[in-house]
């Protein structure tokens, strides 16, 4: 299954990582491989995540504190945000 970022999603994997390199260098690459890594497991097993609601799934990075929120459509994972997991929590469903 292949996974696909909306916009929204990716400025905030690239905001986050930025950060992240910002405190400790090398830590941002280590997020990004941390979400390449749950991408490929998501995208291996589509129902890994805990359902949020009737359309949408949050499946945990293993290292971070962030989820990946996603929705399965049209055979592929939309990723809907990279949400920090004690941020405002919901931030993202008008996305949806």
């Amino acid at each position: 299954m292949n996974l696909r970022f909306l916009p929204a999603a990716r400025e905030e994997l690239d905001a986050a990582a930025s950060y992240l390199e910002d405190r400790v260098v090398g830590l941002g690459d280590e997020f990004l491989d941390d979400v390449e890594r749950t991408g490929t497991l998501l995208s291996q097993f589509s129902q890994i995540g805990r359902r949020l609601d009737s359309m949408h799934r949050a499946v945990p990075l293993q290292r971070f504190s962030f989820n990946l929120v996603y929705r399965i459509a049209d055979g592929e994972a939309v990723i809907v945000a990279v949400a920090h997991k004690r941020r405002r929590p919901g931030y993202w469903r008008p996305r949806a």
